[in-house]
């Protein structure tokens, strides 16, 4: 890369940087607790919109894995979900009744509470109906992968996203709170995938899955990117260009290698596609906060009224990490 992209790179890093200063003032806090906090701990931010149904089992599977404290950005729910984790006793929340588009879709919101609270940190930055799985996530706390990580001085550890979906239509069973939504949307797509290198950022661009083989199938280009950098050792001069798709400085998109051998990377499974997905479709259509008119949602949801089955013949019912790794899909590189 060029010196003069470089430095239009930095001076678009620290444009988002007081981007998110300036959001700051559209957060009110409802419950902090951060002091209680200690240097070593790991983090989770989120941003959240009446997800409460959601929000027993996250906490329970990030908690389990070694998780410490929890920051929540509440957009202006109607489901009783900001009290319920204003309750916890490891959750701070911020509620925000502001424009989640103009925000870049939370990223300026997210940006602004890690530079805050996460400096120095190990930051895990996923949603509601995402969940994180690393190498050995079975038998090793995050903990581990985050020494280990440390250890290897490296700052930034990625993950794709696989989305999971149920046998049959995907409304045809309820999900209960606490409920694992893997007991219900098992299964994936095992290949289905296209990779490119964005040029600008180097992040691998990643799309592909059930949702460009059955809502974008003469578009595949259209489809949502399901390449993540979800954990990253935070400095407050950090930022995320776009969700947790890509993030600057530039290096921290490099978390594959380039010379033939293989880097360690996760996989967020997806778990979108519940019974409670129809419902959520139609109220962002007509709140129009996504990206691009809500095209996506639109697409979701004119598929989903023809036929609201994701399943075919090809699909792979999830077994464990181990498996993924034997499809390609995640990889423990060489931390053994």
């Amino acid at each position: 890369m060029g010196a003069w992209q470089s430095y239009r790179l930095r001076l678009q890093r620290q444009r988002w940087r007081i981007r998110a200063f300036r959001k700051r003032r559209e957060l009110k806090p409802v419950a902090l607790r951060h002091e209680q906090t200690r240097s070593s701990d790991i983090f989770v931010f989120s941003t959240q919109r009446n997800e409460g149904v959601r929000l027993p089992y996250f906490l329970k599977y990030y908690r389990d894995m070694g998780v410490n404290h929890f920051f929540f950005v509440d957009n202006d729910s109607t489901d009783g979900s900001l009290d319920y984790l204003a309750r916890q006793d490891d959750v701070s929340v911020w509620s925000t009744r502001a424009s989640y588009k103009r925000a870049r879709f939370g990223v300026d919101w997210l940006n602004w509470l890690q530079m805050k609270y996460g400096h120095g940190h190990w930051t895990l930055v996923v949603d509601p109906d995402e969940l994180f799985l690393y190498p050995f996530c079975d038998t090793r706390p995050l903990r581990a992968l985050t020494d280990w990580l440390d250890a290897s001085s490296i700052k930034s550890f990625s993950a794709m996203l696989l989305d999971m979906y149920p046998k049959g239509r995907i409304d045809a069973e309820p999900y209960q709170a606490g409920q694992n939504p893997i007991e219900i949307a098992s299964w994936f797509d095992a290949g289905n995938y296209t990779i490119s290198k964005n040029p600008r950022f180097g992040n691998l661009w990643i799309q592909g899955g059930p949702r460009a083989r059955v809502f974008f199938p003469e578009n595949p280009e259209r489809a949502p990117a399901l390449n993540k950098v979800p954990l990253v050792k935070w400095d407050r001069r950090y930022a995320y260009a776009s969700s947790t798709h890509q993030l600057l400085p530039r290096g921290l998109n490099l978390v594959y290698d380039e010379w033939g051998g293989e880097k360690a990377s996760g996989v967020l499974l997806h778990t979108k596609f519940l019974d409670t997905f129809t419902a959520k479709a139609e109220e962002e259509i007509e709140r129009k906060q996504h990206y691009s008119g809500s095209k996506e949602y639109i697409a979701y949801a004119a598929g989903l009224r023809d036929n609201p089955e994701l399943w075919c013949k090809w699909s792979e019912k999830y077994i464990n990490w181990r498996q993924l790794e034997i499809l390609g899909l995640m990889s423990k590189g060489n931390w053994a």
